[in-house]
């Protein structure tokens, strides 16, 4: 099973700020995972996997910043400090010792989602850059969409004409399998905003691509729909690398 909620790891040692966090967050479709100083943090760290940490610079024992440098030299999870000093010091040291994002206190819960969202989009792009780098195409279900000759072939190897716009969706979803994509965060990866787009554009694109991929577009099940959510790519996605030059 896919797992698409990011499990969020929250060390905060003020039971009320964990709480309204751990709150939110949970009803915004986040798996959240509450401790109050490192030593906590470092045991569910050990036990579970963690997308993201919000760490607290504040804590009893050994401090954020000192958590953040430390877990840097071991780990590339994705690190937003919380702070009650707004002060620029503090956000600089943070940055420095390798958190991806910064937030003073008291702040407003949907900014925190933001930042989240901001800060996985950001990896999981850099994650998909490494994971394709290199690949001269990609297969699912014995179609083939080839990078370099920008172009899509069916199973039996014939060429499935597509735009320009519609061959970029598709590698994206092709890029990312099983991960839920938001329209925003589709527009973002094909189109970027400069292009004057809006999130109907892709629900275009998607039932353009459904009419040339899906056995039956009217009962989508390469790309579905996720209520409230967006788009997924379901089949297993194989990499061809590329040839080698020698």
């Amino acid at each position: 099973m896919v797992q698409t909620s990011p499990h969020i790891l929250v060390v905060e040692d003020d039971s009320e700020t964990r709480t309204l966090i751990a709150k939110y967050l949970r009803n915004n479709a986040c798996n959240v995972t509450t401790a109050t100083d490192g030593r906590e943090m470092t045991k569910i760290m050990g036990d579970h996997r963690v997308d993201l940490l919000i760490l607290d610079v504040m804590l009893p024992g050994e401090d954020g910043l000192t958590l953040c440098r430390k877990l840097r030299a071991e780990s590339q999870v994705p690190i937003i400090m919380l702070t009650a000093r707004g002060e620029d010091v503090d956000r600089i040291l943070g940055l420095e010792m390798g958190a991806d994002d910064y937030l003073p206190k008291p702040f407003n819960p949907r900014e925190l989602l933001a930042r989240i969202n901001a800060v996985l989009r950001r990896q999981a792009a850099a994650m998909t850059a490494s994971v394709t780098e290199g690949a001269s195409a990609l297969t699912f279900l014995g179609w083939r969409i080839d990078f370099r000759l920008r172009e899509l072939r069916n199973p039996q190897g014939a060429r499935v004409a597509m735009t320009s716009a519609e061959f970029d969706l598709l590698r994206t979803f092709c890029e990312r399998p099983g991960r839920v994509l938001s329209r925003d965060s589709l527009l973002d990866l094909t189109q970027g905003r400069s292009s004057g787009s809006f999130e109907r554009s892709i629900d275009v694109l998607v039932s353009r691509i459904r009419r040339k991929i899906e056995p039956d577009p009217q009962e989508a099940t390469l790309i579905k729909t996720v209520r409230s959510g967006g788009y997924m790519f379901t089949p297993m996605v194989e990499v061809v690398p590329a040839p080698s030059s020698h």
